[in-house]
């Protein structure tokens, strides 16, 4: 700025100057008024206008010490104040005046004092002053180091006292304003709650009428809502209806856009008091209708605060007949439907929408409005997990809603439910007892505990969540009955589901039945009663038969309970912590089983099985083969329905086709090894003794003889082998032992005549045991030679190429010891199910026998057996006929009666 045109004013060391003179002489009034009152006036304005609005103006003003002197000023004018009546509301000064006193000023933070009635200072002087210095202040306070400064300097009390005293609107703008600006500081706002502040803001929001003043005023009792103490208690002191019947009045679009802010701050953990005074303030219908305001940010928040209200029952149904249920649902859908929407946007409504669910008028409306298909949708999305408990707790409500419980189970809401049944809890808060349902309102006391005590903490925190217990019920009775988890919601509707005349439609599934078995074998403490008697219930009902059949759910019921094998043990064994004994889920097991057992053995039960084997579809054919002997203990029954109508030939030959059930060959193997002991309750089919072979009695060896350097007797034969290898022989011992030597050493061929006969095709150890029974070798180890140990491939080995040449040479005898020995290297004590198929993949039906007898043999391990047959199918191909035979006539008990391998689980 040029020096020639340069004021006074235009130094900030000048108005700090006046500013201090000011503040020590007081307002009281002074005789050279023309001397003093002008540089003040015109130091106030300078500052307001230029210095503090500089860039950098208020941190220099601050650092030049101005706070002090400017509050002090504030002190002066709040104890010279007018009363109320004194002040005409909406006057404006016509002049720059300013009052000084000879008094001394107060101590920074003392108490105002009320002006004495000798000495009145002029209003418009007055108003003036505070014009300028509230305006400076309120510009200072947003900086976040004046806010401090102020406070320690005790500037809130006077602020508090000249919104008390000075009732006019430009006044108590500038004053709201500063207010505001200190309660962004948490210090500041409790500082401003204590010295009495509100009741004076809410006073002035219902006396000014001028719309920045209201908004400045409203932008404070935001500001004032920082924590749940602070909202409660501006609640309780009456700022909420103010503001609901001024958005009521529909205000300017400015004032309209500052009180939405304003409530949504209070409603946040809406407290009872604030939603009683929102519904009687007349806010709930404007509040709905702003819901499609044209502008994004009263939208937004208005449709926030509508959700925040649902935490209180009491205003529930009000808010359903002003149309929120519909407000809300359609934010919902649209939030959803935006492609990369955060969950965390969504997390309010869906709170909202479920706790809407608890009384009964918002249930029809959120019904008629397409809310089941959104919660359903909300079940169905792995990313909503966490509400999937609030969600299943909401749709408790609809319990005895039959129209809605039929729809939601179109929608596939009983696999949902049984996937919850297990599931990881959600992260949600539990509600308190004043979001319970308003169709049944509690009777309350009209004591109120003090915030932030003890007593207001141990009745809430140690109720049960109405929201987790059975409509009608108090938490007493609900305990006293049975365990009520996170998984009771869920249940309670599947116990509604399964009470159905027939249920077996929608729990007698493979995904509800998985879900209810996980819950009871693998829930952390004892599973609710009401599971239990949920699969009793299905178990009897006759209706539910024919689809245990279908969807295999007879056999996992076996499998899971009884053999303790669930579908994720298959077919790699999961280690899982053992929670309760294993007894009693066999207990359970047969239980059911048995149930079942009844079903199919009444008159009803064999029409409906008969009907499912002969008439059904192919895959009903099958699953009801196999389920026959798990529930079938009628010989007459099972006999006529597996052998004489061909159930067992149908099952068999379904082994090789696609598997219609993940679990399918290990229900195979397990229904095969029932029917055998149906067949053959006590008999077994012949097995080899279980001893280990080194310490099986060898046979004396007659070939040994040959090959020691003086052999006895001496050898008149040598067989040649490719390898160039010549193995002794006698040829009168050879030519004996099949019609192929005979013939090669004693006939008309020229061999007859040769010393050194070649064996053509033939590796050295596949050689040994042919010329040891050659020699009349039984028994004596030989056989074993070629035979590769366990886990090893077969085919290929040298043991397939010394069965071949066996059979070559017509050698039977050797063919069946060389079986033997691989049965008992594979099929015995040290082999497992996984040698199963090796062995079967050499086609010998012998060998095939012996791996049928290992397969369902009695008291073998389940998950062997199964695997075993898996390996079995496999090895089989496309070629099911051996196995079908094999399988057969060991589960009929007509195989031959050779020996069998070894049995060890």
């Amino acid at each position: 700025m040029a020096a020639a045109k340069s004021t006074p004013t235009d130094s900030l060391s000048f108005c700090l100057a006046q500013l201090t003179a000011a503040a020590g002489e007081g307002l009281g009034g002074r005789k050279d008024t023309a001397t003093s009152e002008t540089p003040l006036g015109r130091a106030l304005l300078a500052l307001r206008t230029r210095h503090v609005k500089a860039a950098g103006g208020i941190e220099r003003f601050r650092a030049r010490g101005g706070l002090r002197p400017l509050l002090a000023l504030l002190r002066r004018a709040a104890a010279a104040g007018p009363a109320p009546s004194q002040a005409g509301a909406g006057s404006a000064p016509s002049s720059v005046e300013s009052a000084a006193s000879s008094g001394p000023a107060p101590s920074p933070g003392s108490a105002p004092s009320a002006a004495s009635p000798a000495t009145p200072s002029p209003p418009a002087r007055l108003r003036k002053t505070l014009d300028l210095a509230l305006s400076i202040l309120a510009n200072c306070c947003t900086e976040g180091a004046c806010r401090t400064e102020v406070r320690r300097l005790g500037g809130i009390l006077p602020l508090v006292t000249i919104l008390q005293c000075v009732k006019t609107d430009s006044i108590q703008n500038r004053t709201a304003r500063a207010l505001g600006n200190l309660a962004m500081e948490p210090e500041s706002c409790g500082d401003i709650h204590c010295a009495g502040a509100v009741p004076l803001l809410v006073e002035s929001l219902t006396a000014c009428q001028d719309s920045q003043c209201r908004q400045s005023v409203v932008r404070a009792l935001r500001n004032l809502a920082d924590s749940p103490q602070h909202r409660l208690a501006l609640a309780q002191q009456g700022a909420v209806r103010p503001l609901a019947e001024l958005l009521a009045a529909a205000p300017d679009p400015a004032l309209t856009l500052a009180l939405v802010r304003a409530l949504l701050e209070l409603s946040r953990g809406c407290s009872r008091a604030c939603a009683e005074q929102l519904s009687l303030g007349g806010g709930l219908g404007p509040l709905v209708g702003l819901a499609s305001h044209p502008k994004r940010a009263v939208r937004e928040a208005t449709i926030l605060i509508l959700a925040n209200l649902c935490a209180q029952g009491l205003v529930r149904p009000a808010l359903g007949n002003a149309g929120g249920v519909e407000v809300l649902l359609g934010e919902l859908r649209r939030r959803r439907g935006l492609n990369g929407a955060s969950p965390a946007s969504q997390q309010p409504l869906v709170r909202a929408v479920c706790l809407l669910c608890r009384e009964a008028i918002n249930r029809a409306r959120l019904r008629d409005a397409g809310g089941l298909e959104l919660l359903m949708g909300l079940l169905r999305d792995p990313r909503a997990s966490a509400w999937h408990p609030r969600v299943v707790a909401a749709l408790v409500g609809f319990l005895y809603d039959t129209g809605a419980l039929g729809r939601l189970q179109a929608l596939g809401l009983v696999p949902l439910l049984a996937g919850q049944l297990c599931g990881e809890a959600g992260d949600e808060e539990e509600e308190g007892r004043e979001a319970a349902s308003w169709d049944f309102p509690e009777e309350r006391t009209p004591e109120r505990a003090e915030a932030g005590s003890f007593r207001s903490l141990h009745p809430t925190s140690l109720r049960t969540p109405r929201a987790l217990r059975p409509p009608g019920r108090s938490p007493t009775a609900s305990a006293a009955e049975e365990p009520w988890g996170r998984e009771g919601p869920a249940l309670l509707l599947l116990s509604r589901f399964s009470q159905a005349p027939d249920p077996s439609g929608a729990l007698v599934t493979g995904p509800a039945l998985c879900g209810l078995l996980a819950y009871v074998t693998g829930a952390p403490g004892p599973p609710s009663p009401r599971a239990l008697r949920i699969l009793a219930r299905l178990t009897c009902n006759p209706a539910c038969l024919e689809a245990f059949v279908r969807s295999y759910g007879a056999a996992l019921l076996r499998a899971w309970l009884v053999l303790g094998v669930a579908p994720d043990d298959w077919p790699a064994l999961r280690t899982r912590q053992a929670r309760r004994s294993q007894h009693q889920h066999r207990e359970l097991g047969e239980m059911l089983l048995q149930n079942l057992t009844v079903q199919a053995e009444s008159p009803f039960g064999v029409g409906a099985l008969t009907h499912l084997l002969l008439s059904g579809s192919p895959e009903d054919r099958v699953a009801c083969a196999l389920t026959l002997p798990f529930i079938c203990r009628k010989p007459s029954l099972w006999r006529r329905l597996l052998l004489d109508q061909g159930g067992l030939r149908l099952l068999l030959s379904a082994l090789t086709r696609p598997a219609p059930h993940p679990l399918f060959l290990f229900f195979a193997a397990d229904s095969l090894s029932c029917l055998q002991g149906l067949v053959s309750p006590t008999g077994s089919p012949a097995i080899l003794p279980a001893i280990p072979l080194d310490l099986d009695p060898p046979s004396p060896c007659l070939y040994e003889p040959l090959l020691g350097p003086a052999p006895m007797p001496a050898p008149d034969l040598h067989f040649l082998l490719d390898s160039g290898l010549r193995l002794p022989a006698q040829r009168a011992a050879s030519a004996t032992a099949s019609p192929f030597f005979r013939a090669l050493l004693a006939g008309s061929f020229a061999e007859a005549q040769m010393d050194l006969v070649p064996l053509r095709g033939l590796s050295p150890s596949a050689a040994w045991p042919i010329l040891h029974h050659l020699h009349g070798c039984r028994g004596c180890g030989a056989a074993l030679g070629p035979v590769p140990p366990p886990g090893q491939p077969l085919l290929g080995s040298e043991a397939e190429e010394a069965l071949e040449a066996a059979g070559r040479f017509l050698l039977p005898g050797l063919e069946e010891e060389l079986e033997e020995a691989v049965g008992r290297i594979h099929l015995g004590p040290q082999g497992g199910p996984e040698s199963v198929g090796e062995v079967f993949r050499l086609g010998r039906p012998r060998l095939a026998a012996h791996c049928a007898r290992w397969t369902l043999g009695p008291g073998q391990c389940p998950r062997k057996r199964a695997l075993a047959l898996v390996g079995l199918v496999e090895a089989a191909g496309e070629e099911a006929g051996p196995l079908t035979e094999a399988l057969l006539a060991v589960v009929m008990g007509v195989e031959s009666g050779g020996k069998g391998p070894s049995l060890d689980c």
